[in-house]
């Protein structure tokens, strides 16, 4: 989780255009469904205490800062409900990686939060073996209902990606699309054109060892490539290529298949060249703040802090599209994350309720738009003047984000129990061909081969 084009047909028409981002994506089905009775209202000033544990609080800077701020709003409007915010445990010094891992160990030394933010790729585990509680059995359909729509409704395909056997376990909170920004005051010292930044990974490379040779900078670097980074935007690559990380109908892996192989290829060659530097996740994205960097393929969560680095370091931040693989369309995917219930206290389901209201009302997502950079997913923000449209028209970096709306995918959860070891083991495939010079070929069938018994049905 670190988390553009150009505003093309108008922000009103992104909920219809929205319409296709499902397609082609098998659906996650919950191993083991379930009903639960319906959470009751509470009682005039019934007191209420809740955990929420969410991977923003273990991020310094603008995460932690901007949802300390919104829960301190919403104990102001509900001063009977008291928040206790909670960073997931764990040894991955990136919180968002340990936010499943925490939640189970909670849930089975029996304290679990009552309301936890996970990653969409945990989605089916999140119902099927977590216990996420279905929204719909415990608040009724129709409030579920009232909740995605309003005044600024959610786009249909956004309403339905925390779905689970046409049930809703996570509401979609936060989501972002792969952005390549890029440093303007490097462009211009290295005789470059900061107004035509590029747009194939072609052009990266070639951008990207002029700044190295002019500079001295380091050139281009993608967010996608190490298993520190998770698989979203590695996702995003492979789907640009042609590619797919899993068959549509879910029961084999196929990203050792020919177009992603050839993506992996095309980020090794850009080391081979000088024009992509061997950094560590952690390393990359303190260096492109700083200026060391050139160009940086990353979550549009991460503008607000590059933008604050920027300033702080006396150089210029732009956004572009995400490249393409020669005259292959993009196909971002979404990283971000769902909210989930799993209290099983009737008082605290309600509360809960109440803040995941709360954090996806149109105030919050004013809030977490402009200061952090997710998409607000009730679109119709971003056109009204008097919630985030003055923002965006003074914020153009949005543009590319928002335009790729047009063409995004969801981001494909591997399915069964061992979904993050699948996971992990393509990505240390990546990591291990791109910047350490392993034949990808070699390194992905490998990985698939080890991994496919891991797949419901073994691979079958």
């Amino acid at each position: 989780m670190r988390i553009p084009h150009s505003r093309a047909g108008g922000l009103l028409a992104l909920a219809a255009l929205l319409g296709v981002s499902a397609c082609g994506v098998g659906t996650p089905t919950a191993s083991q469904p379930s009903t639960v009775a319906q959470a009751p209202q509470l009682a005039p000033g019934q007191q209420v205490s809740i955990v929420f544990e969410s991977y923003n609080f273990g991020l310094a800077g603008t995460w932690t800062d901007t949802f300390n701020e919104l829960i301190g709003q919403f104990e102001k409007k509900f001063p009977n409900i008291k928040v206790t915010p909670q960073k997931p445990n764990g040894s991955d010094p990136n919180p968002a990686h340990n936010s499943t891992s925490s939640v189970q160990t909670e849930i089975a030394a029996g304290n679990p939060p009552d309301v936890a933010q996970l990653g969409f790729d945990t989605l089916a585990f999140a119902a099927g073996q977590l216990g996420a509680q279905p929204l719909d059995d415990l608040y009724g359909t129709s409030e579920v209902d009232s909740e995605f729509g309003g005044q600024f409704p959610y786009a249909n395909a956004i309403r339905t990606i925390g779905n689970v056997d046409g049930k809703t376990y996570g509401v979609p909170f936060v989501l972002s699309t792969p952005v390549l920004y890029y440093n303007a005051t490097l462009f211009k010292q290295a005789g470059l054109n900061p107004d035509n930044p590029p747009k194939t990974w072609a052009e990266v490379q070639q951008d990207g060892a002029k700044i190295k040779q002019a500079t001295g900078k380091d050139g281009a670097y993608a967010d996608c490539l190490v298993r520190s980074a998770s698989d979203w935007c590695f996702q995003s690559l492979v789907r640009s290529a042609g590619g797919r990380v899993l068959s549509q109908d879910r029961k084999q892996l196929t990203y050792d298949q020919a177009p992603t192989v050839q993506a992996v290829k095309q980020m090794q060659d850009m080391v081979t060249a000088g024009a992509m530097p061997k950094l560590s996740q952690v390393q990359a994205t303190a260096a492109f703040p700083r200026g060391d960097l050139g160009m940086m393929l990353e979550s549009s969560a991460a503008q607000g802090g590059y933008l604050k680095g920027a300033q702080g370091a006396g150089w210029e931040l732009r956004a572009a599209p995400m490249p393409s693989f020669g005259d292959k369309p993009t196909v971002p995917t979404n990283s971000g994350a769902a909210l989930y219930v799993f209290s099983k206290d009737p008082a605290k389901q309600r509360a809960a309720w109440e803040l995941i209201k709360f954090l996806t009302s149109a105030g919050a997502y004013d809030v977490i738009t402009s200061k952090i950079g997710y998409l607000p997913l009730r679109l119709g923000l971003l056109d009204d003047p008097a919630h985030l449209k003055p923002w965006a028209d003074k914020n153009p970096m949005i543009k590319p984000n928002v335009a790729q709306l047009q063409h995004i995918e969801p981001w494909v959860a591997f399915p069964g129990t061992s979904f993050q070891q699948i996971r992990d083991t393509m990505m240390d495939a990546v990591e291990k061909s791109v910047f350490q010079g392993a034949d990808p070929q070699t390194s992905l069938t490998a990985a698939a081969k080890q991994t496919a018994s891991l797949l419901p049905g073994g691979g079958k």
